[in-house]
């Protein structure tokens, strides 16, 4: 299993419609071959920033199977209007866990 961790930066002002948009983005990943789960985190101290962990049986399963279908192209119309930039991504496996 791996997890993907995006870092978003939003628009000032538009948290809340971001926060909104990505209630509605679970049932895109329900529907996603290898989505395990997802947790969406905001910084304390910069509030328009964010950190999306989202949980993949497969590095494949997020690279391929999710941003090369329909289904990421309905996340990214939902979400990406709230982007400040795009969002730095990173894949991670657990080593420990406690």
């Amino acid at each position: 299993m791996i997890t993907e961790i995006a870092q978003i930066d939003v628009k000032p002002g538009s948290e809340a419609d971001f926060e909104a948009a990505i209630g509605q983005a679970q049932t895109i990943f329900k529907r996603c071959k290898g989505w395990k789960s997802f947790e969406l985190h905001r910084s304390i101290e910069k509030p328009s920033r964010y950190r999306l962990l989202i949980k993949w049986e497969t590095l494949e399963n997020h690279v391929v199977d999710f941003r090369e279908s329909a289904n990421f192209t309905e996340w990214r119309a939902l979400v990406g209007p709230h982007f400040a930039s795009p969002p730095e991504v990173e894949h991670t496996n657990t080593v420990t866990t406690f």
